[in-house]
């Protein structure tokens, strides 16, 4: 039977849709495009015949000018496949059909269900909504051109009339809403059903066609077999618990006390991930026994059983095991710097910016709350700093060039223009080439495909199995293999188990001296770049002192409270001295220290090592209260010195303030050698100010003392949090019996430093109970249960390692370092015939734990 292969289904799902693809312009969402970069299937689409693929948020009028397929007409088929409810994306669809003026067909894919529409709150739509949507697009577009005063097919020059030429080449349209209405704020919303539409056909040449359809395969492939879900997707963005007594952020689960019951208000992000993994399987032809840890992927797993019908049982599907975990039941794994090269790459690299913004325009009467029902999660298309590694100066020189050819293909496009029009093209150009080379994100960048591979080897797959060292060796082994392929000589000093910085830069070059090479070698020069910029000097050092530090806290948190709580205030104040040495200018002394953050981030970690070790040491925390206050103190001076942590949610509305005291130490130390040096006899003169000057400095230490009073508040505030976190075991109901802790049948060295799904997986594999894995029954099995038991028919509880196919999905997210313990556990379990595949919401980075925790998007 045929392995599974993530990134080969999608692939087959885009080929599955291809009679709407030939012939048309392509319009991807944020969330799309992100999945579809992946993926690597935009030469699919343009061997399909696709006659231009674009940006659905940044529409323009010269998508259809440069088609890739010529031979047909690139405007009279419209395809856009979004990643987000119809009522969202409805205003840049509208955008499309009224930019491009001869469109006849519309046929939109979004990955949401009809079912997931009419559950979703932000959604206006029924369960019919596909329909819905159909008749209320054609509304919205025929009222806009009634409006206008014009044919359907001739509009989009009316608004091409209003378009904004600013930022660059591309064209903005009106924030206002008032031309391009949203669906929520149309008159066509929920009453469409009072309206005639023949109203609005009896006046149009020729009506629009529009088709929806649902299109699942929305995803992110790491490798063939372990996948997140697009970070600018609705899926992803959707909140994964309300805010209450046992919720962290909105993009985690709850803490799972059991006491979650049928009544309580499902959360979107639970819906939708259970509506998507619904579709999954179904796509892949899979037949799933569900099993669950935790009580939001309990949640899911009853929508998904819920969505079960008798029909899926006749149908012939290869069965397989889906195992669905709550992310809070283990959060330290991504907050710990592990030994993952993946996880190094993803953490050291520069992301993409964000596309999308949930803040639409005034008149959109679709005002979405962001925090409530959306949040925003860090892109995961990084951006490869090649420009960097190879030649700068020549790299600038082509770049130069090419915004030269840029120009001269505008001003000839524009030919038949006026004058004016080609001098604002000129103009802009014009503005490009002042630009820093390295102002924003680099001309020559480059970007992970999961498809790219080394003799059939996907690149990414490879590195996610392998440590930091070994998955460097790789790297240098296929840069070596590939160099004596193309024939080209290095000359620098290499030795067998060793890999430096300076000889990946050097072979790295040497591979890219010509565009032919480049274009050839391009997934392995990217690789090679992005493991050059995790090894980096100032990269590793980081990573390397943050990961020595966890191992110091989890020492610690064997031996007693006063010791870990020590090292704590001792990290604590080093990163105070780090904002001393920045604030002072010394940044080269500062090198290999960590910042407040990380500090803060630490603290984290030594409170959840602490309520695990130490859970009845305090009355509230897991440290007495003596040694809490040494800590609260150590952690105010430390925040009066750090201008950086600003940002964080908890010090809202003293970031000015905080800034300002940054600069009046800076400024008192500046000055305090002149006020010693400029001191000579004229001052004796001066004695009859000094009440003046007493004023002013009892102002200023009253405000010092306003601010340090605030800031006390605020960081008790901040440990009340790390008390919450400190019974995340005492809470968490999966972990009090002990089951996933070392017990007879284990080593202790074999789950020492490991995370929770690799001890799962061990205690899985090799069939012992976890008590707290709970299994959902199949409509078959239920009925099983419910009427043929009473016979002595009953249907045994199945075992997930009895599966040849395991799916595993952790809800809120996973990170590089539980995939290859994941492997690990297989490996060890020493069945070769289960095919694994890991899947979450996410790919976490020590920083996104820091936000979703203490940042914008935590209930903090």
């Amino acid at each position: 039977m045929a392995s599974i292969d993530v990134i080969k289904s999608c692939i087959d799902s885009i080929r599955q849709i291809s009679e709407h693809i030939e012939g048309s312009t392509v319009y991807l969402d944020a969330g799309v495009t992100e999945s579809f970069q992946f993926i690597g299937a935009y030469p699919v689409l343009l061997e399909l015949g696709a006659q231009a693929v674009c940006s659905l948020e940044n529409v323009s009028a010269r998508d259809v000018v440069g088609g890739f397929n010529s031979h047909s007409d690139p405007a009279s088929k419209l395809v856009v496949i979004t990643s987000r409810l119809l009522s969202d994306a409805h205003r840049y669809i509208l955008r499309c059909l009224t930019t491009h003026q001869v469109i006849r067909h519309c046929i939109i894919f979004t990955s949401i269900s009809e079912i997931a529409h009419s559950v979703f709150p932000d959604s206006p739509l029924g369960p019919d909504a596909y329909h819905e949507y159909e008749s209320l697009l054609v509304q919205d577009y025929e009222e806009l051109s009634k409006k206008s005063g014009k044919k359907p097919g001739q509009i989009g020059s009316l608004l091409q009339e209003k378009l904004n030429f600013e930022d660059g080449s591309r064209l903005q349209f009106p924030s206002s809403g008032e031309d391009v209405p949203c669906l929520e704020a149309s008159s066509s919303g929920r009453d469409f059903y009072e309206r005639n539409p023949l109203d609005y056909i009896a006046d149009a040449v020729q009506k629009l066609v529009i088709s929806v359809h649902h299109f699942p395969m929305i995803l992110c492939p790491i490798s063939p077999r372990v996948f997140v879900l697009p970070s600018e997707g609705l899926v992803a963005e959707s909140y994964l618990s309300a805010e209450h007594e046992d919720s962290i952020s909105p993009g985690l689960p709850p803490l799972s006390t059991g006491l979650l019951s049928d009544t309580d208000d499902v959360p979107p992000g639970a819906t939708l991930t259970a509506h998507f993994l619904y579709h999954l399987a179904a796509k892949m032809d899979l037949k799933m026994e569900i099993f669950s840890l935790g009580d939001m992927s309990k949640t899911v797993g009853k929508i998904m059983t819920d969505m079960s019908s008798l029909y899926d049982i006749g149908r012939r599907k290869r069965s397989a095991g889906l195992l669905l975990i709550d992310r809070t039941l283990d959060l330290l794994t991504p907050c710990c710097h592990g030994d993952s090269l993946m996880d190094r790459i993803f953490s050291a690299l520069p992301r993409r910016d964000r596309t999308t913004s949930h803040v639409l325009g005034k008149g959109s009467g679709s005002q979405l709350k962001l925090g409530s029902s959306y949040l925003q999660r860090a892109p995961l298309d990084v951006q490869i700093p090649l420009a960097k590694i190879l030649d700068e100066e020549n790299w600038k020189i082509d770049n130069f060039r090419l915004l030269e050819t840029v120009e001269a293909f505008l001003c000839g496009w524009n030919s038949d223009n006026s004058d004016s029009q080609i001098a604002d093209l000129i103009n802009l150009s014009q503005k490009i080439n002042d630009k820093p080379s390295h102002s924003g994100v680099d001309i020559l960048t480059g970007s992970f495909v999961s498809s790219d591979n080394f003799r059939g080897m996907p690149f990414l797959e490879a590195i996610l199995d392998r440590r930091t060292k070994d998955g460097a060796l790789l790297v240098k082994k296929w840069l070596q293999e590939t160099l004596r392929r193309e024939n080209v000589t290095v000359n620098v000093k290499s030795r067998p188990a060793v890999v430096t910085t300076p000889e990946l830069h050097a072979m790295i070059k040497a591979l890219s001296t010509n565009q032919s090479s480049l274009l050839r070698n391009k997934g392995i020069i990217q690789l090679a770049s992005a493991t050059l910029s995790a090894l980096e000097e100032s990269n590793c050092t980081k990573w390397d002192a943050f990961s020595s530090a966890v191992k110091i806290l989890s020492v610690s948190s064997g031996e007693t409270s006063q010791s870990l709580a020590a090292q704590i205030g001792d990290l604590i104040n080093k990163s105070a001295l780090l904002g001393s040495h920045v604030n002072k200018g010394k940044r080269e002394m500062s090198k290999g220290l960590l910042s407040m953050q990380d500090a803060l981030l630490l603290m984290i970690i030594g409170y959840i090592l602490a309520g695990e070790n130490f859970p009845t040491s305090g009355s509230e925390g897991p440290f007495s209260w003596q040694e809490e206050r040494l800590l609260k103190e150590a952690v105010v001076d430390a925040l009066l010195e750090n201008s950086s942590v600003v940002n964080l949610k908890f010090l809202d509305g003293l970031k000015k303030d905080l800034e300002a005291n940054i600069s009046k130490l800076k400024s008192e130390e500046a000055t305090e050698v002149l006020e010693i040096d400029d001191f000579d006899d004229d001052q004796w003169g001066k004695w009859g100010d000094e009440d003046g000057e007493d004023d002013d400095k009892n102002e200023q230490v009253y405000g010092d003392v306003q601010l340090k009073l605030e800031l006390r508040d605020r960081v008790d505030t901040f440990f009340k949090f790390l008390h919450k976190l400190s019974n995340l075991k005492r809470k968490n109901l999966p972990l009090r019996d002990g089951s996933l802790t070392v017990e007879g049948n284990f080593d202790e060295d074999t789950y020492v430093g490991k995370g929770l799904l690799y001890k799962l997986l061990t205690r899985v594999l090799s069939k012992y109970d976890v008590p707290t894995l709970e299994y959902h029954s199949s409509t078959v099995g239920r009925l099983f249960k419910s009427g043929f038991g009473r016979f002595g028919l009953g249907q045994a509880k199945p075992s997930l390692a009895d599966q040849n196919v395991i799916l595993v999905f952790v809800i809120g997210g996973i990170n590089g370092l539980e995939v290859r313990e994941a492997l690990e556990a297989l490996a060890e379990s020493g069945r070769p015939d289960i095919e694994l595949l890991v899947g979450g919401t996410t790919l976490l980075t020590p920083d996104d734990m820091l936000d979703l925790m203490l940042g914008d998007s935590s209930y903090f």
